[in-house]
């Protein structure tokens, strides 16, 4: 992992507070971020404050789960988009691509939350109408002084007639962003293979193929379903990627943790179909930032085309 060089931190005494409404979360609770200030042209300065212990993204191993720094910079996107280049509430955010790394060694649980920083810079920005259409971010995530991770995103941003637009007659349908019949009522793949404990966090049920699952949804799941939407979300299929690469044989022993994700999104995963999670493991183990691990491809597909693809570090502690 390469953390890039920064001035040293310009992040005023009493920053700016997040308004919970630009972090797309309904649940006071769920909200990571705790202020934001700006750092210069086009770079911010955000603070965030992860819990001791989280209901869904709880500890590993004495470390915190590192999908609550991918929750920390999703709930980054659109406070950037909303604070800093003026994105009306109601456009809406869509991932291209998102890639992250944690440092293992940084994410050790103490005995209370766990202060976060995060210094973005944003470049490639695509402006259409004098409106937000996309943006590239750079992130150096630290802990106090001791780097924690990095990550490097691209979003789109769209006005709701567009976005309907680009989604066509799905989105025309009355009750789009209502909960619809889902998945939810598959089989469930056995928690403790995915690094779950409770069947209801499990989003993988079992297939007659090898390392191959289809996606569970459930839009009744108090984090992964927060708010009304009218496809699977981004941070589900993430989920979908950290659990398949747990399951599938690989070549670290023991308890695992997942500490980067390179991932694309090609298309939406929709509610109505079918969506195939499948995972192939690289046998060869490989340097990372957090030590040697080894590397966990997965792939989403629905109605023949890929939707989702993550490639997944794995690291034993």
């Amino acid at each position: 992992m390469t953390l890039v060089t920064h001035a040293p931190n310009t992040l005023p005494r009493h920053p700016r507070p997040v308004p919970q409404e630009y972090t797309h979360k309904r649940v006071r609770d769920e909200v990571l971020l705790t202020g934001w200030a700006p750092a210069g042209a086009n770079r911010m300065t955000v603070t965030a404050r992860w819990p001791r212990g989280h209901a869904f993204y709880a500890p590993v191993a004495g470390h915190h789960d590192p999908m609550l720094l991918a929750e920390t910079l999703r709930q980054s996107i659109p406070l950037i988009s909303h604070a800093c280049y003026d994105v009306p509430l109601g456009h809406h955010l869509i991932w291209q691509h998102f890639t992250f790394e944690a440092d293992l060694g940084a994410l050790w649980t103490g005995p209370g939350p766990m202060d976060v920083e995060l210094r973005i810079t944003c470049d490639d920005i695509t402006r259409r109408g004098g409106r937000l259409a996309a943006l590239t971010m750079t992130i150096d995530i630290l802990r106090g002084d001791l780097p924690l991770g990095t990550a490097h995103t691209r979003f789109s941003s769209h006005a709701p007639a567009i976005y309907g637009r680009l989604r066509g007659e799905r989105y025309a349908l009355p009750g789009a962003f209502a909960p619809q019949s889902s998945s939810a009522g598959l089989p469930v793949f056995a928690p403790g293979r995915v690094g779950r404990e409770h069947a209801d966090d499990v989003v993988l049920s079992p297939t007659a193929a090898p390392d191959q699952w289809q996606l569970r949804v459930d839009q009744s799941h108090p984090v992964l379903f927060d708010h009304p939407v009218d496809h699977v979300p981004g941070m589900l299929l993430l989920e979908a990627a950290r659990q398949a690469a747990h399951a599938v044989p690989h070549a670290r022993a023991g308890v695992v943790v997942p500490v980067r994700f390179e991932s694309v999104f090609f298309r939406y995963v929709e509610f109505d179909t079918p969506c195939l999670i499948t995972a192939q493991a690289d046998p060869v183990a490989r340097p990372g930032g957090s030590g040697e691990g080894s590397y966990v491809s997965v792939s989403a597909t629905q109605d023949g085309a890929e939707a989702f693809a993550c490639r997944v570090m794995v690291v034993a502690v």
